[in-house]
């Protein structure tokens, strides 16, 4: 019988800034990340007639969320990282990189020109929660 697994503890993302340095988040409060594609790769346009075009669209830019514990190391390096890139020049503002890697389905995907959304939101409860930091990058490939 065949099968596979899967565990989050075996996905490895790296978020990388050349002046701040860089951190490696393999558990550690992550909750989950996800990647999504913002552009629309084809489009169609019909004709009166209906005749259809089809185009090839340009554009590898997407998002990605982080899901982290409010208390862990990593949610604390990413605000310092926020911090330090708002006081930063504009210039500095999306050089940093984020590398996930996943060891079960060998897929690896390499965000360029990163940049933060906002700060997160910073719920105070009884009990502890998960904060999610959303991130824009000019630029995702994905290779298995």
């Amino acid at each position: 019988m065949a099968y596979s697994t899967y565990s989050l503890n075996d996905v490895s993302v790296v978020v990388s800034n050349h002046d701040f340095g860089n951190r490696t988040i393999t558990g550690e409060g992550l909750g989950s990340i996800t990647t999504e594609m913002t552009t629309d790769r084809t489009t169609h346009e019909t004709a009166a007639d209906g005749a259809v075009m089809v185009s090839k669209v340009n554009g590898r830019n997407g998002t990605i969320a982080i899901v982290l514990q409010q208390t862990s190391a990593a949610h604390q390096w990413l605000t310092k990282l926020y911090n330090y890139l708002e006081a930063a020049t504009a210039e500095k503002w999306a050089a940093t990189s984020i590398t996930i890697t996943t060891l079960a389905t060998g897929e690896t995907e390499s965000c360029t020109g990163v940049s933060f959304t906002k700060l997160p939101s910073n719920p105070r409860q009884a009990q502890g929660q998960n904060l999610t930091w959303t991130l824009m990058a000019a630029d995702i490939q994905r290779t298995f």
